[in-house]
């Protein structure tokens, strides 16, 4: 039997009340990324923006955030969506009962892939961080990429100007659109 994941609560902000939404955010460190990464994963700026996109998404409730390793995450991937490999980012959206109690979900993030991410498109690890998680906040929040017409990309793109943040994940991950579907969700 594998041992437990140990966390180390580096940061947990205490609720906060803006645009009219309550948000709660909670940022989980695994020790092992915290030593490999260490100031790199800025924890203060990390739930400060979390709580500041939730308040863009116009999502009400607590999120808690682990950020993980590869390995980590191809355990959830392979567990909750059948698929053997690690992913950037995944969301778990709460069930109808706990988000009566306040609860949004949750995300797990790869610091590993996050970290190969960004050094390929040239920002930071923490700009990163922020994209994958306005990601998966917009999962939280009900959009589905895989299935919709474009709804989750526009809206991805709309709160990433916003927000200051580069190009979103959805338009990176697309296959090549055309200039007239780019300019649609808002990409030049």
């Amino acid at each position: 039997m594998r041992p437990p994941v140990r966390l180390s609560l580096l940061f947990c902000a205490a609720a906060a009340q803006e645009d009219g939404w309550l948000h709660s955010t909670m940022i989980l460190i695994e020790p092992t990324m915290q030593s490999r990464f260490g100031r790199r994963l800025r924890p203060r700026t990390l739930s400060g923006f979390l709580r500041t996109a939730l308040g863009a998404a116009r999502l009400e409730g607590e999120v808690s955030v682990l950020l993980t390793g590869d390995a980590q995450m191809r355990r959830l991937n392979r567990q909750f969506r059948h698929k053997d490999k690690a992913t950037d980012v995944l969301s778990f959206p709460a069930p109808a009962l706990a988000e009566e109690q306040g609860l949004a979900g949750d995300l797990a993030i790869s610091v590993e892939t996050a970290a190969r991410q960004a050094q390929e498109l040239g920002h930071s690890l923490t700009d990163e961080l922020q994209i994958l998680m306005l990601h998966g906040l917009l999962h939280l929040a009900g959009y589905d990429h895989e299935n919709d017409t474009g709804q989750m990309a526009r809206r991805e793109a709309g709160l990433r100007r916003r927000l200051g943040l580069a190009r979103g994940l959805i338009e990176r991950t697309a296959p090549r659109q055309t200039r007239t579907a780019r300019r649609r969700i808002g990409t030049p």
